[in-house]
């Protein structure tokens, strides 16, 4: 497919060479196998499942994991094959982590911030309101402590995360009313799932936690006033510019959510060494392909919406202000009584404020002049 052509030979080159190791991507230590062509004949034949906790029908997000399954198999010469089942096909969305503990599916694909309740600093591996963008998610994840410290969470669950995808920063959602003031937000019905939820819930929202496949429906019957998803690629194709036409942004809770590869750590040590490489760059080029993929959809998905007569709505300032005090006071709050998390959250806020002194410097400077209507 088109969409996966722009790093295929990069990709390939550089397992090949032994130029992209996994020391860098996935700080394991593995690196491919030198063997040559021969060795490629006497290698293992592996075959793993995968959930994801998406729909196939949301092929962007679905994709990431089909990327990393296609590329997999081309780097071992398709004696390493992974298959992509989609969200409640083999267990359902909220499951996956599970799953891959227990070793019923060797590989998940899912957003961390679904299992907060298992451990509240799971939503680090993903997104936090008012958080780090994707540029500075990248940057933590990839040369900063953010792989580590998240591993050291994901241990418990016998589960080697890698990157796994990111959307960019997400849309506010769709309320069927304008919310012109804090006091609207008061009573009505939401799905928001993760911290933003929480933060939903202490400024008056009925939050409420569905899987992509059943929004649409609370949203058309009533049971939902306001939903939110990602941008507006998806969320045109989920319809709801039907049934409510007021979009708001930004989504303050989710700046950069980053998916992640759940891998079983039982399974991962049965791999050789050059497959556990070819899994590391295969999960790289997936990360950094949805993102530009949705880059590309975005745009004109925005465009279409508002021909077709979207109100397209910033949340009032107050909303705002509010939510990020909630935000900040919540967290800080976990981390003075949780130390496991409070090691997490300081690491992430000094690099969050590190990295923003050089954001405003040049890219913010350069987009307020260069985004500005023209």
């Amino acid at each position: 497919m088109k969409r996966r052509e722009f790093v295929r030979k990069a990709t390939l080159g550089a397992v090949a060479g032994s130029a992209l190791t996994t020391s860098t991507l996935a700080g394991c230590g593995a690196s491919p196998d030198q063997g040559g062509a021969a060795a490629v004949q006497t290698r293992p034949r592996v075959r793993w499942q995968l959930i994801s906790s998406f729909p196939r029908s949301l092929d962007t997000i679905f994709g990431a994991a089909e990327v990393l399954s296609e590329r997999v198999s081309e780097l071992t010469d398709g004696r390493f094959t992974i298959r992509v089942f989609p969200a409640g096909e083999l267990v359902p969305y909220n499951q996956v982590l599970d799953s891959v503990q227990k070793g019923t599916v060797a590989i998940g694909h899912s957003a961390s911030y679904y299992f907060i309740g298992s451990n509240p600093a799971l939503a680090f591996d993903c997104t936090v309101p008012f958080g780090l963008t994707v540029r500075q998610y990248n940057a933590w994840m990839y040369h900063g402590n953010g792989l580590a410290l998240t591993r050291e969470l994901f241990a418990d669950f016998n589960v080697l995360n890698f990157p796994g995808g990111n959307t960019g920063t997400q849309m506010g959602g769709w309320f069927r009313d304008e919310i012109s003031e804090l006091g609207d937000l008061n009573g009505i019905k939401m799905r928001i799932p993760g911290l933003g939820g929480k933060v939903m819930d202490q400024m008056g929202v009925n939050v409420q936690v569905l899987a992509a496949g059943e929004i649409y429906t609370a949203l058309e019957r009533g049971a939902l006033d306001a939903t939110e998803w990602s941008g507006p690629y998806d969320d045109q194709r989920l319809g709801f510019h039907k049934v409510a036409r007021n979009y708001y942004y930004p989504g303050w809770w989710e700046p950069a959510p980053g998916l992640s590869f759940y891998i079983n750590r039982d399974e991962w040590a049965k791999l050789p060494a050059d497959y556990q490489a070819a899994l590391a760059s295969s999960a790289a080029e997936a990360n950094i392909d949805m993102l530009a993929e949705y880059d590309k959809k975005n745009p004109a998905a925005l465009e279409s919406l508002l021909a077709d007569g979207v109100n397209l709505r910033p949340f009032p300032q107050d909303v705002m202000l509010e939510a990020e005090r909630i935000s900040k006071d919540m967290m800080s709050a976990s981390a003075a009584a949780d130390p496991a998390y409070r090691k997490i959250y300081e690491d992430y806020i000094g690099w969050q404020k590190q990295s923003n002194r050089w954001m405003r410097t040049a890219e913010h400077t350069y987009a307020s002049f260069a985004f500005r209507e023209k």
